[in-house]
């Protein structure tokens, strides 16, 4: 399912320094804080410095930055799926790619994914975007069972299930994970599949 087309306004820009990317990343930062259904638009007119109207000429409320900032989310995670690591080549080694990517994409889109994993279908838009995560749970319980049947996964477990833990583990990192020099994004991501595909237990 496609998600509807966003208007961007044009017109005045309101306070001088906000366009609608900043405008969404401090919307984005205030929903994860407070909760989206408890943000009104006097609240992120306040956090923001400006009149409700200086918002309004960039979007026609709280529900389209909501929009944004959820396909922000998502088309980050879909784009994985088409790179070549993860449409070429065994269902395994595709596999790993999406997950070693999907852990930049979230690190990259931190606030983004992090609201995107709270939504619970409470609007219209909120059930769009959780229609499109059950998509992208498709794609990857497929790539899932390519490598069942190639015989590089075991069988035993359900592909869903097998792509759900798997994704769950990725998408703890929005609960812990802060980007630190000591702490690269890199490591995190080669723990998580050496996990997920050799274990913890010494052989």
């Amino acid at each position: 399912m496609s998600a509807t087309p966003v208007r961007r306004r044009t017109g005045s820009p309101g306070r001088p320094g906000y366009d609608l990317d900043s405008l969404l990343a401090v919307a984005v930062r205030v929903f994860n804080e407070r909760g989206y259904d408890a943000t009104s638009m006097d609240v992120l007119a306040k956090n923001l410095g400006l009149t409700k109207s200086s918002i309004y000429h960039h979007v026609a409320g709280k529900e389209e930055l909501l929009e944004l900032a959820l396909n922000r989310a998502l088309s980050g995670l879909f784009a994985v799926t088409t790179e070549a690591g993860a449409t070429t080549g065994r269902s395994v080694d595709r596999l790993e790619h999406v997950l070693r990517r999907s852990v930049d994409v979230l690190v990259a889109e931190l606030p983004y994914v992090t609201l995107l994993l709270r939504v619970r279908g409470n609007s219209e838009v909120e059930r769009r975007a959780l229609a499109r995560r059950r998509e992208f749970d498709a794609v990857v319980a497929e790539l899932v069972a390519g490598a069942v049947a190639e015989g590089d996964v075991r069988a035993d477990v359900d592909p869903s299930v097998t792509s759900r833990l798997l994704f769950g583990m990725v998408n703890s990192l929005v609960e812990w994970y802060r980007p630190k020099p000591d702490h690269p994004v890199g490591e995190v991501a080669d723990a998580l599949v050496a996990i997920a595909f050799d274990g913890l237990r010494r052989s």
